[in-house]
């Protein structure tokens, strides 16, 4: 009774609070998982608004160079006073009680809509400057939007995985306690029977305790499991992964193939690259501010009845543009910006040599996890063969309960090993495809597997 009591605890423990109120859990495989997290991701959505708004900031620089177009009009209330020397005309004028110089004074309200354009004739590569920054921005915005995406199946991996070995964990751990719950009954008819001494049904008994904390603590770490999975995929449900754990029993492709995907595609170079060539679009900018500028305008005035008597009715020309003295140090602010290109420069080159270093441990890690499962093969079969005559020489009192449970307990060691084993694998390969920018490419490997922990 309390053995089926233990058993139906732990269930409602695996199937969690989730399950219990909303239903079974979605099964899915790894493909599946993976599209599934691509279109919820929070993350992803997030660096895919950021790439869309700087793809926008790109298409408002194309037409830097072209004519700006202003209208303006002006409601003003005005007085304008004109003063006319009389000349050699005062003494005439003098009899007729007129002033030298004669003033005129106008006062009025009137509307001036004016239009103006201007054109750039040369900039001094600032508008060079602003496009080429402009378009480095995109270039980091959607290398950081395929780091998320990266990121993200990096974790998806983890956690699909984890349940994955959680899962398999408890179920040898669920077997081991099976076994011990029968060797412990065996040592009660034993003992009864005075065949064995009741030190002996104690170990089992021990044992037995033992094998069920494990189990206990086994399935409190698959329902941890569950939520990461779960909430990484957004399934309040929960997630029952259908892809098992596996292992290609054929050597990965060599070191160099990946060093080489790595400097060619990860995310993290690209972003880089996109700093570099914003510094460098930062120097140009700030070295435009060093030379002068050349434009041409025009403006027309469409009311000039009401114009004042120095505006204009229309005016074309050339204008230029220098500033002579400036607040800031304009050599200095060119240093800073050739300093910040420095530092993306030696920070890109950082970046390379961590990533090849980041690889060859991942490939190393894949490989031996890989030798490691396979010589797991035989330890299995010899632990599993070994419980099975310890526990035929305890029924014959060829064999102490100590043999039987060490036995056991060794069968389900190896089984658990071979499971991390795989694990280690997976996890070691996703991070090997992760770092040499093919994370969306563990599926093809999963195509590939010829060993799997069922």
């Amino acid at each position: 009774m309390q053995i089926r009591l233990t058993f139906a605890v732990i269930a409602l423990a695996v199937s969690g609070q989730a399950a219990a109120q909303d239903g079974a859990p979605i099964a899915l495989d790894y493909q599946a998982a993976q599209q599934r997290l691509l279109d919820q991701s929070d993350a992803i959505a997030a660096s895919d608004a950021n790439a869309r708004g700087k793809e926008a900031q790109v298409g408002a620089t194309r037409t830097l160079g072209r004519p700006e177009v202003d209208f303006e009009a002006q409601l003003l209330d005005y007085q304008k006073t004109l003063y006319l020397p009389l000349g050699s005309l005062a003494p005439l004028a003098e009899p007729f009680g007129i002033e030298d110089p004669l003033r005129f004074r106008r006062q009025e309200i009137a509307v001036r809509p004016i239009v103006t354009a201007t054109v750039p004739f040369y900039s001094g590569g600032q508008i060079t400057g602003v496009k080429a920054g402009a378009q480095a921005q995109l270039d980091q915005a959607q290398a950081e939007r395929q780091g998320s995406i990266d990121k993200a199946l990096l974790q998806l991996a983890q956690a699909y995985y984890g349940q994955q070995l959680a899962e398999r964990a408890l179920g040898v751990r669920r077997d081991v306690l099976a076994g011990l719950d029968q060797h412990l009954a065996d040592a009660i008819k034993l003992e009864r029977e005075q065949f064995i001494s009741h030190a002996q049904r104690l170990q089992a008994q021990v044992a037995r305790d033992d094998a069920a904390r494990e189990f206990e603590n086994a399935a409190a770490d698959l329902a941890t499991a569950n939520v990461a999975l779960a909430g990484l995929l957004r399934a309040p449900r929960g997630v029952h992964p259908t892809t098992p754990l596996f292992v290609i029993s054929q050597r990965l492709e060599p070191l160099e193939t990946y060093q080489a995907a790595a400097l060619d595609a990860h995310p993290e170079l690209a972003r880089l690259r996109a700093l570099e060539a914003q510094a460098e679009a930062g120097v140009t900018v700030e070295r435009s501010k060093q030379r002068p500028t050349i434009y041409g305008f025009g403006q027309y005035n469409f009311d000039r009845r009401d114009a004042l008597l120095t505006d204009p009715d229309w005016t074309i020309g050339v204008g230029l543009r220098y500033k002579i003295a400036s607040g800031m140090g304009r050599s200095q602010a060119v240093e800073a910006a050739r300093q910040t290109a420095l530092q993306a420069h030696a920070g890109l080159r950082e970046a390379r040599t961590q990533i090849e270093i980041g690889v060859a441990r991942a490939w190393h890690e894949a490989e031996a996890a890989r030798r490691s499962f396979l010589l797991l093969d035989s330890a299995l079969e010899s632990a599993t063969e070994n419980l099975r005559l310890q526990s035929l020489s305890y029924r014959e009192q060829q064999a102490t309960s100590l043999d039987v449970i060490d036995a056991e307990l060794g069968l389900g060691r190896a089984r658990i090993q071979r499971a991390q084993a795989a694990h280690d694998y997976v996890l070691a390969l996703a991070q090997l495809l992760d770092l040499s920018g093919q994370s969306a490419h563990l599926p093809d490997y999963i195509a590939r597997a010829d060993k799997e922990i069922p």
